[in-house]
C-alpha cells in the first residue's frame, strides 16, 4: 500500500502520452525509495508553456495510458505508485535545501531519442487521435 508518509520520488510531467522514457524514468525513481508520486500538470486541451502547446490526452485518458504502461512491469498504483493531478506548474523554485534533493536522470540515446511529439504524430497519422 501507497504510505504517504515514507519518502517518496515525485515525477511532474504532461505525460501527453505516457511512453517507454517515461517508463525507464519511472523505474529508476521507484529504486530509489520504493514509491512514487507521478504528478500531472492539468494541461488536457490547453497550453502546458512555451513548445507545449500539443496537449491532447485529458486526466483520465492520462491516468489509463500510465497505469497500463507500468502494470506491463509489475507496478501497481495504490501500492508502488500514485497519481496525482496538479495545476499546470511551469516553474519550480525553492529558497534552500530542506530535506529533497532536485535530480535529472540521464539515459542514454535509446531512451532520449523517444518522443511524445513523433508519438501524437504517429498517432494521429494512424487515425487513433
Amino acid at each position: 500500500m501507497f504510505d504517504w508518509k515514507k519518502p517518496t520520488v515525485q515525477m511532474l510531467g504532461r505525460w501527453q502520452p505516457w511512453h517507454q522514457g517515461h517508463q525507464e524514468l519511472f523505474k529508476r525513481c521507484f529504486a530509489k525509495t520504493g514509491q512514487v508520486i507521478i504528478q500531472v500538470r492539468d494541461v488536457g486541451g490547453a497550453s502546458g508553456g512555451d513548445g507545449q502547446d500539443d496537449n491532447p490526452f485529458d486526466w483520465d485518458q492520462v491516468c489509463k495510458n500510465i497505469e497500463e504502461g507500468l502494470s506491463k512491469d509489475g507496478f501497481q498504483r495504490g501500492a508502488h505508485y500514485e497519481i496525482m493531478l496538479v495545476p499546470n506548474v511551469v516553474n519550480i523554485t525553492y529558497g534552500r535545501g530542506v530535506g529533497y534533493a532536485i535530480e535529472e536522470e540521464v539515459f542514454d540515446e535509446r531512451v532520449t531519442s523517444i518522443s511524445a511529439t513523433k508519438i501524437r504524430k504517429k498517432l494521429r497519422e494512424d487515425g487513433k487521435l
